[in-house]
Formats: structure tokens, C-alpha cells, sequence
């Protein structure tokens, strides 16, 4: 059976906050130097901008703090033009641009009844 919309959000927020866990207390020279750990990031970041993608646009619309164009045309640039990911790129999705979206399911969840 695939993913529910609820099972989509959860996979975004648990994409999100094993980004933030894995960045935690590691600066941009260290993830820069440190290429297993920029790929898992950009792993993550393409779970993310794919269960996005079944986000609703009602639910989109209404929530302009993220960057949902953003999000997936980083998702096609990690698929079609990977070899062209900037490390700094990555660090900054990761450290700036999640916070929105991550409220955002954190409140879908609640929504549900779900503990986020």
C-alpha cells in the first residue's frame, strides 16, 4: 500500500530531525570535509522534497514560509545534476530553509491527534 499523506508527513519530519541530530555541533568546515556525512544530508533532503511533492496545495498555499519551489528543485538537482551539489548549498537548506516546513508537519501531526 503506499504512504498515506499522514505517513508522508512523518516521514518529512523524521527526515528533518535526523538532519538537524546529524548537524548538531558540526560546523560547515567539518561537513564540508566530511563527504559520508554531506551525502546522508542530501539523502535526507530528498526524502523531504519527495513527500513533499504529496503535500496538498491547499496545505502549500496556506503556508508560505516554505519554500516549497525550493524544495523541489533541489530534489530534481540531486536526481539530474547531483554531480553539480555545492556543499554550501546543502549546509544552508539544512540550517535555514527546514524550520518552516518542520513546524509545518510538526502541526499536521498534531492535527491528527498524533504526539509530532
Amino acid at each position: 500500500m503506499p504512504p498515506t499523506l499522514a505517513d508522508r508527513v512523518r516521514h518529512i519530519l523524521e527526515a528533518i530531525r535526523q538532519i538537524q541530530a546529524a548537524l548538531s555541533g558540526v560546523e560547515y568546515t567539518q561537513f564540508e570535509g566530511d563527504l559520508l556525512l554531506r551525502l546522508a544530508v542530501e539523502r535526507l533532503l530528498e526524502i523531504v522534497s519527495e513527500a513533499s511533492k504529496y503535500i496538498p496545495a491547499d496545505i502549500k498555499a496556506a503556508e508560505p514560509d516554505v519554500p516549497w519551489r525550493k524544495v523541489t528543485d533541489f530534489d530534481n538537482r540531486l536526481r539530474h545534476a547531483y554531480h553539480t551539489i555545492d556543499a554550501a548549498i546543502v549546509w544552508q537548506i539544512a540550517n535555514e530553509d527546514l524550520e518552516p516546513l518542520k513546524r509545518l508537519a510538526e502541526k499536521i501531526v498534531r492535527d491528527a491527534g498524533e504526539q509530532p
